[in-house]
């Protein structure tokens, strides 16, 4: 394995790590930030972006009002640039790079977790459809408006690529430079490849906490029908006396330490294997470097299968998903064919579509996305209650 500190690479950056001084810039051309990074800039961009303001009131799979304890996306961003920043750090790659992707992978997230999200791929079907990914790179490319030369936040190519996690090819046409690599087959940065995994890691662990909390979960079939059960026992064992919280956040990071480690110790392998030493090897690799081991692997998917059987398919949280969808499908329906309804920016924007059908369409999902729940919720009743405000 090649070392990991070069000379050409700033604080002892492994040779394939994302150089911000080598970045493949950005959309719109700026002078270099004086002080900071290319990608530390991206980071700060997105912080101080409204759409991340939004994501703490956009829920993961509780809906907003249900308790205060619960993961929004916003929290959930935070963790994921948590576990990616410790990966990238045992693995000498760009921690900036990674946290600016992981703080603006969910800005495209609509209102209700992955219901709302459904209900707006249903109701863009045929209209260009609607994916998350895209939606987010929407926003950092077009939708922000914070700067006078240049619309979006004008982020590296970088970063853009590490948002933009999955894409059809039929939709890769329309992207350019960041949707060039689903075309080719190519990989993206090692940084995109581990906040990818560090996000599967965050939603996993967190799940399963939200879902003991709430009761959705029964911790003896967690225990019996996965890796939990394992790591469970021992915690249990070492502390005997402890509080049901106790053993459940000990077991927790405990879970998240196995999953970081493994993941780190097969990339490491895969680099080795691969004679990897620049990033534009990494580009070139046949399939993803960062990975977990094939046991751990098959591990993550049996919990995946788990929690989807029992969680996320559980009566409570289908009724409130089966409400979320209608309320956005109505929402969105209701806009659409009475586009005055918008607020006048959007009126605006529909007014320059000429009548193309999918372009209004676009601004509709545009405004419902942006929602967070409690606002979609003061929406439907503004527009459907009778003694609602107007």
């Amino acid at each position: 394995m090649p070392d990991l500190a070069s000379p050409g690479q700033p604080g002892g950056l492994a040779p394939y790590a994302a150089d911000p001084a080598q970045s493949r810039g950005r959309k719109h051309a700026e002078e270099p930030p004086a002080g900071r990074s290319a990608f530390q800039r991206d980071r700060d961009r997105v912080i101080h972006s409204g759409a991340f303001r939004r994501l703490e009131y956009k829920t993961q799979v509780f809906v907003n009002h249900e308790g205060d304890l619960y993961r929004t996306r916003l929290t959930h961003s935070l963790e994921v640039g948590q576990v990616a920043r410790a990966i990238a750090r045992q693995l000498a790659l760009n921690e900036d790079l990674v946290e600016a992707i992981a703080l603006a992978h969910d800005l495209g997230h609509t209102p209700f977790g992955h219901a709302g999200q459904d209900a707006l791929q249903e109701c863009m079907a045929d209209l260009g459809g609607f994916e998350h990914n895209i939606q987010s790179l929407r926003i950092v490319d077009h939708l922000e408006k914070r700067y006078g030369d240049f619309p979006g936040l004008n982020l590296t190519f970088e970063t853009r690529e590490g948002i933009l996690k999955h894409c059809a090819k039929n939709k890769a046409h329309d992207l350019g430079d960041v949707g060039e690599r689903f075309l080719r087959g190519s990989q993206p940065s090692l940084e995109a490849q581990i906040t990818n995994l560090a996000d599967e890691i965050a939603y996993n662990n967190h799940d399963i906490d939200d879902g003991l909390r709430a009761g959705l979960l029964n911790r003896e079939e967690l225990c019996a029908n996965t890796l939990y059960g394992t790591i469970f026992a021992e915690v249990q064992q070492r502390f005997p006396d402890a509080s049901a919280t106790i053993l459940r956040h000990e077991t927790g990071r405990r879970l998240i330490n196995l999953l970081i480690h493994d993941l780190v110790r097969e990339t490491r392998r895969r680099i080795a294997a691969e004679g990897v030493t620049t990033i534009a090897e990494v580009r070139a690799a046949s399939q993803p470097l960062a990975a977990h081991s094939p046991a751990i692997a098959h591990e993550v998917a049996t919990l995946k299968r788990f929690l989807f059987q029992r969680m996320y398919r559980h009566p409570r949280v289908h009724r409130q998903a089966e409400k979320a969808k209608r309320l956005v499908r109505k929402l969105f329906h209701t806009l659409l064919e009475d586009p005055r309804l918008l607020p006048l920016k959007y009126q605006v924007r529909i007014n320059e579509c000429d009548g193309a059908a999918k372009r209004r369409a676009r601004v509709v999902a545009d405004y419902v996305a942006g929602m967070t729940d409690r606002f979609a919720i003061a929406e439907y009743d503004r527009l459907f209650d009778p003694h609602g405000e107007a």
